[in-house]
């Protein structure tokens, strides 16, 4: 005899597959909106995190990443002269990012291309706010 599947946990199940397959088309959507500008969808999630001077660490945790994957794909970043590294004001040990003029043109563009056909496009602004805080509560939840 089967034992009977608890409601709460089909519902979880599913929960999960959809917020699964929402991260799945982002990253789609990211990787193939990178593809015009010539970067990799890390350095895409790279220049869009890049609201202002940081640090390494700081574009990690914004990344989702370890810090020695955005030293990669920083330095990559740097060799098209998109990002440049500057000594950081107050930590000798630590170095502030920064964009270039070329970096801040590229990211503008790939905001752009980000906003065309978004996996989100199809939720209201204030849909988009609802989500936000729902999934924000679920993440902080213990």
């Amino acid at each position: 005899m089967t034992k009977p599947v608890e409601p709460h946990a089909v519902a979880e199940r599913e929960l999960c597959g959809l917020v699964n397959g929402l991260a799945q088309q982002i990253a789609d959507h990211v990787r193939h909106r990178a593809v015009p500008l010539g970067l990799t969808a890390a350095q895409a999630t790279a220049l869009r995190e890049m609201t202002g001077p940081m640090t390494m660490r700081e574009l990690a945790e914004r990344m989702s990443c370890e810090p020695s994957n955005a030293t990669f794909v920083i330095d990559k970043l740097e060799k098209q002269g998109l990002v440049e590294r500057r000594a950081h004001p107050t930590d000798r040990r630590a170095k502030h990012l920064f964009l270039t003029a070329t970096g801040g043109a590229a990211r503008e563009r790939l905001l752009e291309l980000l906003a065309q056909d978004s996996p989100l496009s199809g939720l209201s602004p204030e849909q988009q706010r609802v989500l936000q805080g729902l999934l924000e509560q679920a993440l902080t939840h213990p």
